[in-house]
């Protein structure tokens, strides 16, 4: 019984985090599956553009992600986990350039829309566009942690990136919370990408 009120507890404090509410002592810990299905919708845009059915990333297996990723980030990425607060790597990066998704590569954010939300995370106010309107950030209802809330994923591989909240600044009043571990950062050199 302790056990199960230790996992609620690290799971509240995550939420806590993440600007989530208290939640009961009822509340089960989140089914950390990876069952996407095709469920997907953009935050604003309409639905992203399915990748082409041969997609690399979608075969890869569980083991094969396992190689691909460190520890921290298959956690992240393949088993929705959340790294602690004020640890990850991107959260205090000033750079110009691009964030890319852990898992694939794909653009997911680009630096000139990020800023410091005070939450712990890197905080971005839009996802990152391409120049055909192509979707690489989609998202989900996720109803983890007796709440609903919108899960940020890549719209190329599925990889977990983060939750996205409607408490941002201009011109979007989107928070998008995203975890460093499902990050990579392409920086910008002189004038390009």
């Amino acid at each position: 019984m302790s056990l199960q009120l230790i996992r609620v507890s690290r799971f509240t404090a995550r939420l806590l985090n993440h600007g989530g509410v208290i939640l009961s002592s009822a509340t089960q810990p989140p089914n950390m599956g990876n069952q996407f299905g095709s469920n997907y919708r953009s935050l604003k845009d309409g639905p992203p553009s399915e990748p082409p059915a041969d997609n690399e990333f979608r075969r890869l297996s569980d083991t094969d992600w396992k190689k691909r990723l460190t520890p921290e980030q298959y956690d992240v990425c393949r088993q929705k986990g959340t790294e602690r607060p004020f640890t990850g790597a991107y959260l205090d990066n000033k750079q110009t350039g691009i964030y890319t998704c852990a898992g694939c590569g794909t653009p997911v954010f680009d630096s000139k829309t990020k800023f410091d939300s005070g939450s712990g995370w890197p905080s971005f106010y839009d996802k990152y566009k391409t120049e055909d309107g192509g979707q690489t950030v989609a998202t989900k209802t996720d109803q983890t942690m007796g709440m609903a809330r919108t899960e940020v994923l890549c719209a190329q591989c599925d990889s977990h990136l983060g939750h996205v909240f409607a408490d941002g600044p201009r011109p979007t009043g989107q928070r998008y919370c995203i975890n460093s571990a499902a990050l990579g950062f392409k920086p910008e050199k002189d004038g390009n990408l």
